[in-house]
């Protein structure tokens, strides 16, 4: 069967409209191992952006709370989704059985040396592990991957190859961004662990799992309704 991909139809369509960076956009076909991110925001940002599920136009969640800004690249990983999959593997590493998906794609942080001074693009990057985060009783894993190529981490293949206080500064991050400012009863965020690169791919693979569960194959079903 010819892929959608293919279709002159999508090629049609493909020059005339921005794809969604959420649905529109190939994981690639080496994911898990290497991959397509979509970059929100970048490590300058003093407001925290994130795509419109609806329109895929970057908005404005919120200002960054504290002085610390995001320390990495931060974006998402397209065509997946953080659902029963994902939270069963977050509930078999921590014992807890209330876990629920967030309901969003797979978050990810990509390291470089390079300074990139805005969001909205794609990169190729490398998993190397992850952080196994729960934000109240959601699983919201967040990839640790590097950018192919890059002088510095391009090499790195684990996530122990990163120094780390790089580590560090990204749990911060992570455990305080959606802190209210003078409100220590309302700790939101916890992480359980930091994972390597076997454990990231698994949960990039039932991301996916999720995201065709949730969403099927979207290219053939609107190339199905295109076509009449």
């Amino acid at each position: 069967m010819k892929s959608p991909k293919n279709d002159p139809i999508w090629k049609m369509m493909g020059l005339l409209f921005k794809p969604h960076p959420w649905h529109g956009i190939s994981i690639g076909d080496k994911a898990p191992e290497q991959l397509t991110a979509y970059i929100e925001i970048v490590p300058t940002d003093s407001m925290k952006y994130e795509i419109d599920k609806q329109s895929g136009y970057l908005k404005v969640d919120r200002p960054q709370r504290y002085s610390n800004f995001c320390p990495t690249l931060y974006g998402l990983i397209p065509q997946t989704y953080c659902a029963e999959n994902v939270a069963a593997l977050c509930k078999e590493k921590t014992g807890k059985k209330e876990i629920v998906g967030d309901g969003d794609p797979l978050d990810i942080c990509v390291l470089t040396e390079k300074t990139i001074t805005q969001g909205g693009i794609l990169l190729e990057v490398i998993p190397i592990g992850g952080l196994r985060m729960l934000d109240g009783n959601e699983a919201d894993d967040k990839i640790i991957a590097v950018m192919k190529g890059d002088a510095v981490y391009g090499n790195m293949k684990s996530v122990n190859d990163v120094p780390g206080n790089v580590i560090d500064r990204l749990r911060h991050y992570f455990l305080t961004y959606k802190d209210v400012p003078g409100d220590e009863h309302h700790k939101h965020c916890e992480i359980h662990e930091v994972y390597d690169f076997q454990t990231a791919h698994e949960v990039i693979k039932r991301s996916q799992e999720d995201y065709q569960l949730r969403f099927g194959d979207i290219e053939e079903m609107l190339t199905s309704a295109l076509r009449g």
